[in-house]
């Protein structure tokens, strides 16, 4: 339930985005480039039932959302998941972890966006191996990072709208060749040899994960959204069901109108599917839709990945230096700097699949977190009224979440327990550092101050 009660202090911030422009800043990180790039690693593990997973992971996604709704309308102020987490349990080292986790997540979301971005999709236009043009894509990210990208709600219309038509574009080809006789609908229930229904449904629900989250990221422009309390529930829940709906009617045609050992691992599977639907649509022309949309959410990525890496720099949290910034640019070169080459290090694991499920790892501690401080938290009253998600819901999610982290693979539990530890350690020399740096001005102070 909502209401327009005051909240308390007026913002600081202006107000600006409106509950359609909300929805689709929220459409737009959702509905990104993981389905462009992802596709093909789905039919590799589910077959022609890439549809089910979708649904699975859309429902899931659901469940976490629904804690997101609650938390943000009743701290419209907050910060997101690691303020909630700060709220509820009182550990810095917890919201520390959340936050870092959410760091992570970025980083190594950008480092699969490169290898999706250097795939077949780049070979339409010039033919360069992964290895090099993952890591000059990723340097030129940061010089366009670190020179100051404007970025706007209008912008992000902009690039959702370019997103969303190539989406489209595949799902009416596929209609129009299925409508023609091409494909065979016997392959929607078709499962990979030796694979059971469930292992394939349960096992693509865990890389299909990775095509809903960025919902997460909208908490923090709560307290730039108009009437958020009212707003914000509807176009998280609306968002979310339109890419859902976008992704199965993408996961169906796809499994349609292309036997799943043909697109079992394509680095471009939307283009493959393109063209097994035999209409002449110029490859170089769904490959720049495609382009643009992996470049823009990796691009987005590394802005978020720098500035959550000063922003906790700058809390104390993080090593100082993260918060140089360029003297005319304004913008954290150092945290730009080191985000980029931990991005380059994970590329050279090379494996799209592994790194969106470690994404999908990392943020699943976040949404693990988010769902008990909605529980913890529901003893904190607020004096206006906001979006109470039903108790059951928020129970689900986090049994959806132990589901999903239950079935990683050792791999992906090393590459993110390795990171959350560096996190760690870092967090623990900065303390120190920090520490010592207060004992040193003390005794400074003492010996300046006549006795």
């Amino acid at each position: 339930m909502t209401t327009d009660a005051p909240t308390g202090a007026p913002s600081r911030l202006k107000q600006g985005i409106t509950p359609a422009l909300l929805f689709l800043f929220i459409l737009g990180d959702v509905l990104g480039a993981g389905v462009y790039a992802l596709v093909g690693e789905l039919s590799q593990k589910s077959g022609g039932m890439i549809w089910a997973p979708l649904v699975l992971a859309m429902l899931m996604a659901m469940l976490t959302a629904a804690s997101y709704a609650e938390l943000v309308t009743k701290y419209p102020k907050a910060g997101g998941a690691a303020v909630f987490a700060r709220r509820a349990f009182n550990r810095p080292i917890i919201s520390f972890l959340v936050g870092f986790s959410m760091l992570a997540a970025g980083v190594t979301s950008a480092a699969g966006l490169a290898i999706a971005f250097a795939g077949d999709y780049l070979s339409t236009f010039l033919a360069v191996p992964t290895a090099l043009a993952a890591p000059v894509f990723l340097v030129l990210l940061a010089l366009l990072n670190a020179r100051g990208i404007k970025e706007s709600v209008r912008s992000n219309v902009v690039m959702t709208l370019i997103e969303v038509s190539g989406l489209v574009l595949v799902i009416v080809l596929v209609a129009v060749a299925v409508g023609g006789g091409q494909g065979e609908v016997g392959r929607l229930t078709e499962v990979p040899d030796g694979v059971g229904v469930g292992a394939a449904v349960l096992g693509g629900a865990l890389l299909a994960f990775y095509s809903f989250v960025g919902f997460e990221t909208s908490a923090n422009v709560a307290e730039e959204v108009q009437d958020v309390r009212r707003a914000y529930p509807r176009a998280l829940f609306g968002a979310l069901s339109v890419a859902g709906i976008v992704y199965v009617a993408i996961g169906v045609g796809a499994a349609v109108i292309m036997p799943p050992e043909e697109l079992s691992g394509s680095s471009s599977p939307l283009l493959d599917v393109l063209g097994a639907t035999g209409i002449g649509v110029p490859p170089w022309a769904f490959s720049a839709i495609a382009l643009v949309a992996v470049a823009n959410g990796a691009l987005l990525t590394m802005i978020m990945s720098s500035r959550l890496a000063y922003g906790m720099a700058d809390e104390g949290l993080l090593p100082e230096p993260l918060t140089r910034v360029l003297p005319e640019r304004r913008t954290p070169w150092v945290a730009i700097a080191v985000t980029t080459v931990v991005a380059l290090a994970l590329t050279l694991v090379g494996d799209l699949s592994v790194l969106a499920e470690t994404v999908v790892l990392l943020l699943l501690v976040v949404f693990l977190s988010t769902n008990i401080s909605v529980l913890v938290l529901r003893k904190d009253r607020v004096a206006h009224q906001h979006f109470r998600t039903p108790v059951v819901l928020p129970v689900l999610a986090i049994v959806s979440c132990v589901v999903l982290l239950a079935q990683q693979s050792l791999q992906v539990w090393a590459y993110g327990l390795l990171m959350l530890g560096v996190g760690v350690v870092l967090h623990l020399v900065t303390r120190r550092t920090s520490h010592a740096r207060a004992v040193r001005a003390d005794q400074a102070e003492a010996v300046a101050t006549p006795q």
